[in-house]
């Protein structure tokens, strides 16, 4: 007699196995479900990794296997599920007969039902979009458009679930990738309006963020989208150059964010949360089968908020919903819809001080109070709605093809208008130094009036198949977009001096006339190319290349002018991975990006260059057999050219190239039983600006990109139910704005987050403390202003489920 035993050898299963009986017991399968990932592949080496990842011992005859076949099977399954999906269309059935698991020919009309029905516990990692149970994620789409294993993308991605959103209570998108290398949130300091964020060195929000794989295209414009992490499955990371699937896209790397979609499972969950600022808000989220049969699933998730901003008790309300339907007439059809719609009333918090008075002193040494609010209230204002429906809809042929198309229209509109100081007003010109003169500010104005339209429409035909040894993975793809942006944009004017000391509002206020006043069109249509190919276990080759063309027209109310730009482009993609059996893969990667701007230039009233990228990336990860891990190290060299940045008065220029070189590591891991802990570190010795239309610029540092930046946040769950977390973000020095004849060197800052919970029956509690020690720090300095970061957050939550 021959079996395979827990941790069996790498051998086809079928050399000499015998019928017999096995020494293990009927708790050979267990009902809680594991991580199972097996490709396709003969049938005897799927049975034999079954048998080493679930631990369970196998007997079956040689002859009933030979010439046989197993579909790839993937996820958080329980052992029974996974041996069924194997066997599926084998004619063979797995049963237990005494103390044995046996497989045996399928008898027509016997019963096979000698195993107890299995219940999946949880989906996990079923697929690249299903919620993660914890912090550790192992599969994405974000880096292939394809379900693909993270260890086997030649490219640096991250993955913050669900889970580790909630523990961390972050609100935000800029919340949640605080901890992840290579990001900066913390470009503009606090900011209620945007997610400023920015990934090796270059801005993330402009081209814009992706949802659902799908882009949020921002050109530069102040109607920027916005995401909610409530409404988020999990929030996903792509760092460097990723046209070839994404077109138009920035060479720092793409944020996607996954929505929550319709489960089988039943989710039940109301949710309250109170917090600083008079916030209160109440959320829910919803799915479940909506017939007998599982075809028809759906999912509602919203929330409510009425709160305050940290100052003036300006408004910071927000209402959000979520609805969702999937649709699976059979198991080779899927047809999910998917919308969201969003309204913000909120006023504007910044906290943008001139670099004298915030991070350099005043001739008399004096300092801006940090806590002014230097807005208008009834003037200050950023109301912002969202629409955006859509649908993903998959359909398998056969075993070779399997046929994707995406689509999302998106509306918005926006009205916001603010104010911002400008400079202290000398009221004794005569005598420099007087104090007086260092009191009052000169304040501007800036508003934007914007309506935005957008189509995005992705088609994939995916095709699996064998050349000799090697499996490939072939992804062609034809997407579009369009975006229609009706603008009314203004800049300067006046508002009434502040006294900064002591604030008197509601003087009157100048608006200026309009800088640009038009509408905007930007289309872009791409054909892309990716072939995945593996040979054997233990290579992994990814190959891409894509062409886009794209068209910009700007039409101006102003003059009746019309401008046309028209860019064509061609970019490629290139990685290598080697998977050790022993869980490494290191990687080397190459990849390009490009993006043609409609934004105009304010000053010679002319569309911006289109901007490109290219980087070089070297790494390795490891993945531990068996337990919830993933660690991480990356090195690149990164070009970014005719890049768009704002100057101090908030006004868009282009800038001609950076050049950016730096190592990011990063460990998350489940490090015990109940404990989770995510690691990072960024080290950037090189991001220097290498060409400029200002001379002066070029050789100097980049701003917001510090040369080290650490992050660790770690939480427990104790026996009783009682949890606690802990987090550091230490960013290091950083430089202002290569104009400024003497740089400014921002100083290094810690911030702490901290977490307190309770789990009790089927309540959640948590207490969420961001910037525990509310410490007062400046965040960054550009173009001659400094911004101080967020202030202590308090947030307190209770969450039902059922």
């Amino acid at each position: 007699m021959n079996c395979l035993k827990s941790k069996p050898a790498p051998l086809a299963l079928a050399l000499a196995l015998a019928m017999g009986h096995l020494t293990a017991s009927a708790q050979a399968l267990p009902a809680d479900p594991v991580p199972i990932r097996i490709a396709a592949q003969p049938l005897a080496q799927a049975l034999n990794d079954w048998a080493r990842q679930t631990g369970v011992q196998l007997v079956v005859q040689q002859s009933l296997v030979a010439g046989k076949t197993a579909p790839a099977v993937a996820g958080r399954l329980a052992p029974r599920q996974a041996l069924d999906q194997l066997l599926a269309g084998s004619g063979l059935s797995a049963s237990v007969e005494g103390n044995a698991v046996v497989i045996r020919t399928l008898v027509p009309g016997a019963s096979n039902a000698s195993l107890p029905a299995v219940t999946v516990q949880a989906e996990g990692e079923q697929s690249a979009t299903s919620r993660v149970q914890g912090y550790v994620a192992r599969r994405s789409a974000t880096g292939t458009k394809t379900d693909t294993p993270i260890i086997e993308t030649p490219q640096s991605i991250s993955v913050i679930t669900a889970d580790r959103i909630e523990a961390m209570g972050a609100a935000n998108l800029k919340d949640a990738l605080g901890y992840t290398p290579g990001v900066s949130t913390t470009t503009y300091g606090a900011d209620s309006r945007y997610d400023w964020i920015s990934l090796r060195g270059f801005d993330a929000y402009s081209p814009g963020f992706y949802l659902d794989g799908l882009p949020l295209r921002n050109n530069s414009t102040w109607g920027v989208w916005r995401t909610e992490n409530y409404g988020a499955e999990r929030i996903e990371l792509l760092r460097g150059p990723s046209s070839v699937l994404y077109g138009m896209s920035g060479p720092g790397g793409v944020v996607n964010v996954v929505s929550k979609r319709p489960t089988a499972e039943p989710v039940h969950e109301l949710q309250l949360q109170l917090g600083d600022h008079a916030r209160k808000q109440v959320a829910g989220d919803f799915s479940g089968a909506l017939d007998a049969e599982g075809k028809l699933l759906y999912r509602i998730t919203g929330l409510l908020r009425d709160a305050q901003l940290p100052a003036a008790k300006e408004a910071d309300d927000r209402s959000y919903i979520a609805p969702s339907l999937t649709w699976k007439p059979s198991s080779d059809t899927t047809l999910t819809l998917l919308s969201q719609f969003t309204r913000t009333r909120s006023g504007v918090y910044t906290r943008a001080r001139p670099q004298v008075g915030s991070l350099d002193p005043t001739a008399i040494g004096s300092y801006i109070p940090s806590k002014l609010f230097v807005g208008e209230p009834g003037f200050d204002r950023f109301d912002q709605d969202q629409e955006m429906v859509g649908y993903q809809f998959e359909h398998r042929i056969d075993d070779t093809w399997t046929v994707r198309q995406n689509a999302r229209y998106a509306h918005q509109k926006l009205d916001y208008t603010g104010t911002q100081l400008r400079g202290f007003t000398a009221l004794n010109p005569d005598v420099p130094n007087d104090p007086v003169n260092f009191q009052q500010m000169a304040r501007s104005v800036f508003g934007s009036r914007e309506n935005i339209a957008a189509v995005a429409l992705d088609n994939q035909a995916q095709a699996d198949f064998r050349t000799g040894e090697a499996q490939h993975k072939v992804l062609v793809g034809l997407d579009y977009q369009r975006t229609r942006i009706d603008q009314i944009t203004f800049s300067g004017g006046s508002a009434s001096p502040l006294n900064i000391y002591a604030p008197v509002y509601g003087g009157p206020i100048e608006r200026p006339a309009p800088y640009f006043d038009g509408i905007t069109r930007l289309t872009q249509t791409g054909l892309y190319l990716q072939d995945q190919i593996k040979w054997g276990e233990r290579w992994s080759l990814t190959l891409g290349g894509r062409y886009d063309d794209a068209e910009s027209t700007v039409f101006s109310r102003l003059d009746g002018s019309t401008q046309r730009i028209r860019d064509h482009k061609f970019t490629s993609r290139a990685g290598l991975v080697y998977l050790h059996p022993s869980g490494w893969a290191p990687y080397l990667s190459y990849s390009e990006s490009f993006a043609p701007t409609a934004t105009i230039d304010p000053v010679s009233g002319d569309p911006f260059k289109p901007e490109s990228g290219k980087q070089f990336e070297a790494g390795v990860r490891y993945q531990p057999t068996g337990s919830k891990a993933m660690y991480s190290a990356a090195v690149f060299d990164l070009r970014r050219k005719n890049y768009i940045s704002f100057d101090g008065d908030a006004m868009p220029r282009q800038t001609g190239e950076i050049s950016v070189r730096g190592l990011e590591l990063e460990a998350t891991a489940e490090v015990a039983p109940r404990m989770n802990l995510t690691a990072s570190y960024s080290y950037t010795p090189r991001a220097i600006v290498t060409a400029s239309s200002n001379a002066s610029e070029i050789g100097k540092q980049a701003t917001a990109v510090p040369r080290h930046r650490f992050s660790v946040w770690a939480d427990y769950r104790f026996a009783n139910g009682l949890k606690l977390g802990l987090g550091a973000r230490y960013t290091g020095t950083n430089y202002g704005d290569g104009e400024a004849a003497r740089p400014s060197k921002v100083p290094a800052s810690t911030v702490l987050d901290a977490m307190l919970g309770y789990d009790i029956d089927r309540w959640t509690l948590a207490l969420n403390l961001r910037n525990l020690t509310n410490k007062t720090y400046i965040a960054n300095c550009g173009y001659g202003n400094c911004y101080y970061g967020y202030p202590r957050t308090a947030t307190a939550t209770a969450t039902y489920r059922w």
